[in-house]
């Protein structure tokens, strides 16, 4: 299938979604050192009373990082390290590279280059999971029933873990599935299907619902202009996903199945997230080889800056009720 593509014009965010763009933040004093001391206030407290924070995959520190855009500061922080993953796996956690907010806001699922999957609870920074895909894991997913899915874009698969909580994370039962360049993947809650876009296609999967052995089925392969599609993610407030490729920034309309042309920046876009009103559309651009030391919105406009940072993705800290319920709550599948 071929999807139509169609230009949106300079009212992109589609379907009556759109989004004001915020007055930029006022930037953070500045300095030519780099930033390495861990962040000074990071309690819970702050990140469940942030009005306006930003998730963020980033690698100077090897971590995941929560940042205050009204304060232009980091507010919490996840290293492996710190945690409790063994130090055998540390490596699995080189390079961050995804992570998202699942669970009704109190969890982040994260990925990493060196291989690593990760499932963080933010209250006490505790790895709750974490396996292994490797192959350069780029993104992750969480499924109805509580297993995960990722996508390695080195070997290109998906890999489909099965959550157990019991075992060694070397030990849990996974299954890779052959895509190509596999860099994302999004859960569906409305229509009950994955979506995940590889080089210049965008696949949908139908998941067995099987605890132990999980797997997935490919339904549908739709067409996309250009190659190496990169990001995947939800649009929020309606039924269509981002999609970024090395020369353009799509939206693709989950029930009409159509996709068009967004007018924002449109060159190696590594990751894109939009909010209700008051959030502007935020972008991670690389400013040198893959990474960024600021965040700005797609006017181009700055949300965070925090000299010497190497920010992969960036994401609203904001429930995503395009992937899963109201109210949704960690489960492990028995």
């Amino acid at each position: 299938m071929l999807v139509v593509v169609k230009n949106i014009g300079t009212n992109i965010i589609l379907m009556g979604l759109l989004l004001s763009v915020a007055t930029a933040c006022s930037k953070h004093a500045q300095s030519n050192n780099v930033v390495v001391n861990p962040p000074s206030d990071t309690t819970q407290g702050n990140v469940q009373n942030c009005t306006k924070c930003i998730i963020l995959a980033e690698q100077l520190q090897q971590r995941v990082a929560i940042a205050d855009v009204n304060l232009q500061k980091i507010i919490w922080e996840w290293k492996p390290e710190l945690s409790n993953v063994k130090p055998e796996h540390l490596a699995w956690f080189s390079d961050v590279s995804d992570a998202k907010l699942v669970y009704n806001g109190k969890y982040l699922l994260a990925t990493a280059s060196g291989g690593g999957v990760a499932l963080i609870r933010i209250a006490d920074r505790k790895t709750v999971f974490y396996a292994y895909a490797g192959g350069n894991t780029h993104s992750a997913e969480i499924l109805p029933d509580g297993n995960i899915v990722s996508a390695s874009s080195t070997g290109n698969y998906l890999t489909i873990f099965k959550v157990d909580t019991t075992l060694n994370p070397a030990a849990v039962y996974s299954k890779n599935i052959a895509t190509e360049f596999g860099h994302n993947v999004v859960w569906d809650n409305k229509h009950q299907v994955l979506w995940s876009a590889a080089m210049n296609k965008l696949k949908s999967y139908r998941y067995n619902f099987n605890c132990t052995q999980p797997d997935l089925t490919l339904l549908e392969t739709i067409s996309i202009p250009g190659t190496e599609a990169h990001d995947l993610f939800p649009v929020y407030g309606t039924d269509s996903l981002w999609l970024t490729n090395t020369t353009n920034v799509y939206v693709f309309d989950t029930d009409t199945k159509q996709l068009v042309l967004a007018n924002t920046p449109q060159e190696d876009i590594k990751s894109i997230s939009s909010g209700p009103t008051g959030f502007p559309v935020i972008i991670s651009h690389p400013k040198e080889q893959w990474w960024t030391d600021e965040i700005p919105d797609i006017s181009g406009k700055s949300i965070f800056k925090q000299s010497g940072l190497k920010i992969y993705k960036a994401r609203w800290l904001i429930v995503n009720t395009f992937s899963y319920p109201a109210g949704d709550s960690i489960k492990q599948c028995r």
